[in-house]
């Protein structure tokens, strides 16, 4: 199974809109079962004092991670810019799934691929750097070749993907990560 994961909770974002791109190339292009995970979908109220305790996992946050985390074999976490990093929300949501069950959720032989998504130049070069140490640290190892892509705003001008370069991009990206 893939999961792919929006790296924000922003409502309707440009992560979202090159997630589902991705994800209907996916559907598209493999037999394996292709599931989306919109963090934007994640309860409110799952940050707490006590969070890093199992006994106090948010129930959402469990059932998040039955369905999405722990049967996935591979990941596609397409996530934009904030700060020069990675919105925290995503590293949050990373950290809640630790307490329970963790080998189940990032153990073995699963895999990740990362689309950077920003408004400048970088296409979050910093980001996608820490996200694979992190996610190398967690044993999930990260496909070489990380996608950035840059100055979405003109790439989306109307919410619609339609530059052809991106649109190759994210093809030949998903080709090499069924192959990984």
């Amino acid at each position: 199974m893939i999961t792919i994961i929006t790296g924000t909770n922003r409502k309707n974002s440009k992560s979202k809109q090159i997630a589902s791109h991705v994800y209907g190339l996916l559907v598209e292009k493999s037999n394996e079962e292709v599931q989306f995970l919109a963090l934007e979908d994640l309860p409110a109220d799952f940050i707490q004092p006590d969070m890093y305790e199992s006994s106090n996992q948010h129930p959402d946050i469990r059932q998040l991670q039955e369905t999405y985390m722990i049967p996935a074999q591979k990941f596609i976490f397409v996530v934009p810019e904030y700060n020069g990093g990675i919105p925290g929300i995503l590293k949050v949501f990373i950290d809640a799934c630790s307490i329970y069950q963790y080998k189940e959720t990032f153990h073995g032989d699963k895999k990740a691929g990362i689309i950077g998504v920003s408004s400048g130049r970088s296409g979050t070069l910093r980001g996608m750097d820490y996200m694979t140490g992190f996610l190398n640290y967690l044993k999930i190892h990260v496909m070489p070749n990380r996608l950035p892509i840059s100055l979405i705003d003109e790439i989306l001008p109307d919410d619609e993907l339609t530059h052809e370069k991106t649109i190759e991009l994210l093809d030949q990206f998903t080709d090499q990560f069924l192959a990984f």
